[in-house]
């Protein structure tokens, strides 16, 4: 059973049409987990659908939204992943396609992905590959997925060698954020998902970064979250991630700035095995690191490094690295970016709160601050 939660604000649900490809939804709805069947059939898409989720969610959601589904007139199969970064694999991706196959899957015929990014990003791919490509539909579950995963069509998994090294661009047919999901999360992996958010300020919103300093506290503790800030945090951070990849869909220019705080993130995910950092956390990280890199050449003041670290800290992310990766592995991995251009790593640096740009620096400093940080040396 759906926990029950408070009321929202009228002024919800918001709903933000994402205009690339064929164009899309995304919406913002308290509660709008339990409306899903009225939001698919907008959609006009066969009657029977494919839902996936993870195993921490199956006993959650799963039941209840089948059921939901079933009394509105469609027929879904539902299917779940054990839940991890692990399930992010040609394993998994070829156990989905052999499900589909054994129910006769067809082309029209609609992929639900229910979960945080890891199960996103996952069957996202999936529907972009099976049949060459069938409808998709994100419910994403996770602060994380809801304001970022989810958003601009980017789908893949991950290779021994690096993160989301393979995947699609696939957009998908609608994105339905429902921020009471997040209740119901361990505190850990909701708190991951500020990680993002404040990504979003200190790149292109300093009155979001400011908002989030107002309010940290009541955002961090969450025992009675304030709905409407809630929903209105996430409907902006939608905003912003749209309008960014409505300029540059794959990510040839301007869309790179959403990776602030990726490149160290990313490669520290990979050292450790995908499992002893969650996304955020790396990213949460990763930021620590490029400001620190951007204050050592001049680039970003002392005040605002500041700023930020003391944010993160006060969401509940991290900005100390505590563990056993060795330096040389970051090094070694940030090489399989995807900023990665004539074999030269293109940061994304800061500037000032709320502006960003992307431009190689020098290899000296990045070391230099790379290996301090990891040694333990606060930044």
């Amino acid at each position: 059973m759906f926990t029950s939660f408070n009321e929202p604000n009228e002024t919800f649900p918001t709903v933000r049409h994402v205009r690339v490809g064929e164009g899309y939804d995304t919406v913002v709805d308290w509660g709008g987990i339990e409306r899903l069947a009225d939001y698919l059939k907008q959609l006009h898409l066969p009657s029977r659908v494919f839902l996936i989720t993870d195993s921490n969610l199956y006993d959650l959601y799963a039941t209840r939204i089948a059921q939901n589904l079933s009394a509105a007139g469609f027929e879904p199969a539902v299917y779940s992943v054990p839940a991890g970064e692990a399930s992010k694999s040609q394993q998994q991706v070829n156990a989905i396609y052999d499900w589909l196959i054994e129910h006769h899957a067809e082309r029209r015929e609609a992929l639900i992905a229910l979960g945080g990014g890891v199960v996103g990003d996952l069957v996202g791919y999936v529907a972009a590959t099976y049949l060459r490509g069938v409808p998709f539909v994100q419910v994403p579950t996770s602060l994380l997925a809801q304001v970022d995963a989810a958003i601009g069509g980017k789908t893949g998994i991950n290779h021994s060698r690096g993160k989301n090294l393979i995947g699609a661009f696939y957009h998908p047919r609608l994105v339905l954020a429902d921020p009471s999901t997040l209740q119901t999360l361990p505190a850990r992996s909701r708190t991951e998902g500020w990680a993002e958010i404040v990504k979003y300020g200190i790149i292109l919103d300093a009155d979001l970064f400011a908002l989030l300093e107002t309010h940290a506290n009541a955002l961090r503790e969450f025992s009675q979250p304030p709905i409407d800030l809630l929903c209105q945090i996430i409907a902006r951070s939608i905003d912003l991630k749209a309008m960014v990849i409505e300029s540059d869909e794959r990510e040839q220019g301007r869309r790179a700035i959403l990776n602030y705080g990726h490149t160290v993130g990313h490669a520290l995910e990979n050292a450790s095995g995908y499992g002893e950092w969650l996304h955020g956390e790396a990213v949460s990280l990763g930021m620590v690191v490029a400001a620190a890199i951007a204050q050592e050449t001049g680039m970003f003041a002392a005040a605002d490094v500041t700023r930020q670290n003391r944010l993160l800290a006060a969401l509940g992310l991290p900005v100390v690295y505590h563990g056993s990766v060795r330096v040389q592995d970051i090094l070694n991995t940030m090489q399989l970016d995807k900023k990665v251009v004539g074999k030269q790593v293109r940061w994304v640096m800061p500037i000032r709160i709320g502006e960003v740009v992307v431009t190689p620096m020098p290899t000296d400093v990045v070391e230099g601050v790379i290996r301090s940080f990891f040694a333990g040396e606060e930044m």
